[in-house]
C-alpha cells in the first residue's frame, strides 16, 4: 500500500440537509455534489487497495460539554452549538455514500496533520503518494494539502472533487497550490484507478 485517498470533511454536520450547517443557513451546492461524484472513485480506490482516510472535523467539549469553537469559526459561523461535530455523533461522521472508509482521522484546525495522528498512520501503511478531494478548498483541503507536501508525500489534488463556498475562491486556491501539488480531476484519477485494475487483470 502506497498511495491513499484523503476525503477532507465530508461529514454529515456540513452537508447533510439535517446537519448543522444546513440549520445554520451556510449551504454550499458545490459541496453538496461531492458526495455523489466522489461515490464512484471511493469504491475503485478499495479495489485496488488504495487506503481510503477521512479526515473529520472535530468540536471537542470543554469541562461544561460547550464545543470549544476557535473565535475566527465563532465569527464565521456563529449557529454553532453544543453536540455540532462532537465526535462519535451523526453530524460528525462520514456522508453515507463514502462509507466505509479505512481510517477516520479527527482533527481540530483547518490541517489534517495538526495534532492529529495522520502523518503516523501513513507512514506506518507505507503510503507516499496522497490524492486529496473535500472541503473548502481554501481551508482545510489547501491546508492539509500544503502540510502534506512539506512533509514530503507526492501531492494530488481532485480539482472537481473540491469546492469552496465561492467558485472563484475555489479556481484561485487550486492555482495557488499548482506549486506544490499535482492537479487532476475526478474522471482522469478514476480512469487511472481502472487502467491498473485491467493491468492486474492481465497478469492473473
Amino acid at each position: 500500500m502506497t498511495a491513499a485517498l484523503l476525503l477532507v470533511d465530508l461529514q454529515n454536520d456540513f452537508l447533510h440537509p439535517d446537519g448543522a450547517y444546513s440549520r445554520g443557513g451556510a449551504v454550499s451546492d458545490a459541496a453538496r455534489a461531492l458526495p455523489a461524484r466522489l461515490a464512484p472513485v471511493v469504491a475503485a480506490a478499495r479495489r485496488q487497495g488504495v487506503a481510503v482516510i477521512a479526515t473529520c472535523f472535530t468540536l471537542v467539549p470543554d469541562a461544561n460539554g460547550e464545543p470549544m469553537v476557535a473565535e475566527h469559526l465563532k465569527k464565521l459561523r456563529p449557529f454553532l452549538r453544543r453536540g455540532d461535530f462532537a465526535a462519535g455523533s451523526w453530524g460528525h461522521a462520514v456522508v453515507d455514500e463514502l462509507q466505509p472508509v479505512d481510517a477516520v482521522v479527527e482533527k481540530v484546525a483547518y490541517s489534517a496533520f495538526l495534532h492529529t495522528r495522520l502523518e503516523w498512520l501513513l507512514r506506518q501503511w507505507n503510503v507516499h503518494h496522497v490524492t486529496v478531494a473535500g472541503i473548502v478548498t481554501n481551508g482545510g483541503v489547501a491546508s492539509t494539502v500544503r502540510d502534506a507536501h512539506a512533509r514530503g508525500f507526492h501531492v494530488r489534488v481532485l480539482s472537481d472533487g473540491c469546492a469552496a463556498f465561492d467558485s472563484r475562491v475555489h479556481d484561485a486556491t487550486l492555482l495557488s497550490l499548482g506549486g506544490v501539488a499535482e492537479m487532476s480531476t475526478v474522471g482522469d484519477y478514476s480512469n487511472e484507478l481502472l487502467k491498473s485494475n485491467d493491468h492486474l487483470k492481465g497478469s492473473s
